[in-house]
């Protein structure tokens, strides 16, 4: 096993047809790890785990798994990965156990009884493993999918938005099981589309329009933002978020429930003094700490601004 990095893309490049999906992506994820990648839908982030698991070709740059080729070394990489997809097919009219025996069967795993034992204690399906998989919650099946992804003990684990449609309960559930998965030595890279889901890795790609926007741990995202940001709740709120809008140095303003986040360049007084001149009542003005959500939502917006003034200047295609 090498020390080097479990996975490495160079500038790496893709397209389906006429539309790029991904281009000039370039990041490494180091072993033990638990990587996420970040953005909307149509970002690159499932394209780019395809890639990983050697699902689809580089059409530029190059892509490592486990050190191997995925393109050209897929055989191999197969026994050394687990790669959950977004619709992870189980076979509803085979029980818990049964779906987890084929798995096993098919990756050749040793001992698979005592493995699949072990699984289904892990995954805390052993009371449900003579259900038949059709019957299970949406939270249990991707526990059973999860099980079936870590039969033959792969090193990496690639999952595609594993908790897509999953209630908040059984969210917390699986993540508590990834965990676990990665105290025992497994290496982790998922996507997600849920920020709050990103604060639990070690480390995250934002990713937008195909192309990778930052990489870092989400603490040093936040704390690259700046210390600027502001919390307000005042009356009416709607002609607070207005007039917010329209007052210089205020950016990135968003509301949440009866609070409005925004980034400000200058004193606070400035912001005050626009809410007074609108008969706005203010309740509480006080700094906060950038999210993650904050640090996505800003870049995003200057990734948009610049490909705007791209299609906007004189010659561009």
């Amino acid at each position: 096993m090498s020390d080097g990095p479990i996975v490495v893309l160079d500038d790496f490049a893709h397209a389906y047809g006429p539309v790029e999906a991904v281009r000039g992506v370039s990041l490494a994820v180091q072993r033990g790890e638990m990587f996420g990648l970040i953005g909307p839908d149509g970002a690159g982030k499932s394209t780019t785990l395809r890639a990983l698991a050697g699902l689809v070709t580089a059409a530029a740059g190059a892509v490592r798994t486990c050190g191997l080729d995925p393109g050209r070394e897929r055989k191999a990489l197969s026994r050394r990965i687990g790669y959950l997809a977004q619709r992870f097919s189980l076979y509803g009219d085979l029980t818990v156990e049964e779906n987890l025996a084929f798995f096993a069967d098919l990756q050749g795993v040793r001992e698979a009884a005592a493995r699949c034992d072990a699984l289904l204690d892990l995954v805390r399906l052993a009371p449900f493993r003579h259900r038949l998989a059709d019957r299970l919650s949406g939270g249990m099946k991707q526990k059973l999918a999860l099980a079936c992804t870590l039969v033959h003990t792969p090193e990496l684990i690639l999952l595609d938005e594993p908790t897509t449609g999953v209630d908040p309960v059984s969210r917390r559930d699986f993540w508590r099981l990834l965990a676990e998965v990665r105290l025992g030595g497994t290496t982790i890279v998922l996507s997600t589309p849920y920020l709050d889901e990103a604060e639990r890795c070690t480390r995250v790609a934002l990713f937008a329009h195909g192309r990778v926007l930052a990489v870092d741990a989400p603490d040093a995202l936040r704390d690259a933002a700046g210390g600027n940001w502001h919390e307000l709740i005042a009356t009416p709120r709607r002609a607070a978020e207005s007039a917010l809008a329209a007052a210089p140095g205020v950016h990135d303003l968003e509301a949440f429930g009866d609070r409005l986040h925004f980034r400000l360049d200058g004193p606070t007084s400035s912001v005050r003094d626009a809410l007074a001149a609108a008969g706005i009542a203010v309740t509480e003005l006080s700094p906060v700490r950038a999210s993650l959500e904050d640090v996505f939502l800003s870049r995003i917006r200057a990734e948009e601004a610049t490909l705007a003034a791209h299609r906007a200047a004189p010659g561009a295609p």
